[in-house]
Parts: C-alpha cells; structure tokens; sequence
C-alpha cells in the first residue's frame, strides 16, 4: 500500500515538512547529525535531544531558526499527522521517524544499524505499512564481522609493535565514538590521542552522557610518546602530512567499506578495521521483514539489490534515487 501522504522527496504533504532535506527548507525533521541527513539554514527543525545539540556544536547555536526537541517514544499531532521518533542505533540521538495519518503508518529510517553499541541508543523495531530504508550496504556480498573482533586485531597489531604509532581513520561524528568505546570495553584503559578535529566531539558525547576514559591531544604529544600508542584521526589526515610526525604509523581505517580489499590496498590502508555503523545485507533483510510492511522505499546507496529482493518477497519495492549531498570528503568518511 502506497502512502497517500509522504512524497518521495520525503515530503509530508498535509503539512508540508521535508525529512532530512538536501536544501534549507521552512520545516524539517531531521534524523541524525551527520551533514547528508542534517544541514543549517531549516527555518524550523524537530529532532531528538542529542541530535539538536549535536547540529548546534557542528554548525553553531543558531543554524536554524528554531528547535523542537522530541524525546524518543513521545507523540505529537502536527495539524492531523502523528509524528514520533525512536531510537536508529546509527549514532548518539539518531532516529527512525514514524508518521501516521488517516489509518496509515509510515517509518523513515534513516540510518540504522542493530547491533550493540554503547555510544548510540539501542536500535527499536517500529510496525509500518511502509517502510523507507536505507541501502548504504544493500548488496548480499557485506557481511559485517562482529567489531569485537576487529578490536582485538587491532590490539594484538600494538602489541605487536610498540615501536609504531596506531593511526585509525574514523569520521569526527560518530565512528570515532564508538571505536574508543569498543577499546574501552575491549580492555585497553591507556590514554587514547585524538586529532584536532576529533576533540570538540568526543567532548559533546561526555557531556551527554557518554564515557570515554582517558583521552589527549595528539599535537601536544612528541613522536617519541606517540610510540605503541593508539590516534584516532579523520580519514584524509590518516595519508595527509600530519601522519608524519607519528612514528612509522601502522594507518588504519575503521569502516564498513574496509570489506572491499581493492578499496584498503587503493587507499594504503596496512590495517583495515571493518566496523560499521550501518546495517549490512542481512540485517537490512530482517529489519524490512519484522516491521511487517507491505511496501518498500529503499534509497541511499544500493537500491536496485535491495528493491529486487524485496520483491521476491512478495512485497512492493522501489528505490527513491534521492541525492543526498556529501559531508566532509564523502560516504567513506562517513560511514
């Protein structure tokens, strides 16, 4: 059953409000803090609590004309179309949108994923009659390890060579939360060096509630303290100039793309940590069929995989083809 009220622009007619919208628009609900979902310049934006303060600490206390923050689980009625927002398991705050309006329930995921973290709330199961899904690794060929174990190769590499620096390349948003915390509950308790760029962030999740043990600036570090030692840093920092001031630095990626190894040797990754904030194949497959949905929107990333699948499950199944803009160098960062 196809919605009578939701645009495939993501556009909620009756009252005309966009979900996460490319461009700025007069209202928006937005998912989560990362750029191809959240932007500035929304006249009016409806978002979980950590997702506003996550928008104000990136873009600055005044990137949209106003706030409504809506706590996960809590119901609003916006002229006749009930909207609530529960917990995606993406990031810290990320949300599933759910929509209901003369009898008929629609669920926007925007990014999610299923499995344990302890720096995102826990991904909730939303019933729909339509359900519109991400596809970011819609292929039958990702398989996501368990991170755990990801973890432990990592720990066993700076065993291995207490000479080198460990240099993981993670998104600022996000990914970079989660790594410390699988260290953290993977037992290293040493401090962990951040790059410039990771700070701010890493300092808003401990604020809202988040721990992630002992952390330093890298820059105030010398090459000699940097030795055995683990640094997290963006991707594109990872192979810049700033990684020569670390002592031959093992340069590692943390990222669900790291499963292509064509994609590791291109980009000279000597260690790649596939830990993804995403669901992969299976679990894409899962969510759609617990939701009980009878039609399907798929979009950002391999819709046509997904949408064929769909339909060999006996479900109504196309993909939305909706450009979402890039943030900070692109998907791989943020993944």
């Amino acid at each position: 059953m196809a919605p009578t009220f939701l645009d495939r622009d993501l556009r909620i007619r009756p009252i005309d409000v966009f979900i996460d919208p490319g461009k700025p628009v007069d209202r928006a609900i937005i998912t989560h803090g990362h750029a191809d979902h959240a932007r500035s310049g929304h006249g009016a934006v409806l978002a979980t609590p950590d997702t506003i303060a996550i928008m104000q600490t990136r873009y600055g206390a005044d990137c949209a004309g106003q706030f409504q923050p809506l706590p996960f689980g809590e119901r609003i009625d916006i002229d006749g179309v009930g909207v609530s927002l529960h917990p995606a398991g993406h990031i810290l705050g990320s949300a599933q949108v759910r929509l209901e309006y003369r009898g008929e329930t629609v669920v926007v995921t925007g990014d999610y994923k299923r499995l344990s973290d302890r720096t995102a709330q826990p991904f909730e199961l939303v019933p729909c009659d339509l359900l519109v899904t991400e596809a970011t690794f819609g292929l039958p060929v990702f398989q996501h390890p368990d991170p755990a174990r990801e973890i432990a190769r990592l720990l066993r590499s700076v065993e291995s060579w207490p000479e080198r620096a460990h240099v993981i390349g993670c998104y600022a948003l996000g990914k970079a939360q989660r790594v410390i915390s699988l260290l953290r509950e993977g037992g290293y308790a040493n401090p962990i060096f951040l790059h410039g760029a990771m700070i701010r962030l890493c300092a808003l999740y401990e604020e809202r509630g988040i721990p992630l043990g002992p952390l330093l600036p890298s820059i105030e570090a010398s090459k000699a303290e940097l030795a055995g030692k683990i640094v997290i840093a963006p991707p594109s920092a990872v192979k810049d100039r700033w990684s020569r001031r670390l002592p031959d630095p093992v340069l590692s990626v943390a990222s669900g793309w790291m499963s292509v190894k064509q994609r590791a040797r291109q980009s000279g990754v000597e260690l790649p940590l596939v830990i993804s904030d995403h669901c992969d194949w299976n679990e894409l497959l899962t969510s759609i069929e617990d939701t009980g949905c009878e039609t399907v929107w798929v979009t950002h990333g391999r819709e046509d995989a997904l949408v064929y699948q769909c339909r060999q499950m006996g479900l109504a199944a196309e993909p939305l083809n909706i450009q979402a803009f890039e943030d900070d160098g692109g998907e791989t960062d943020e993944e």
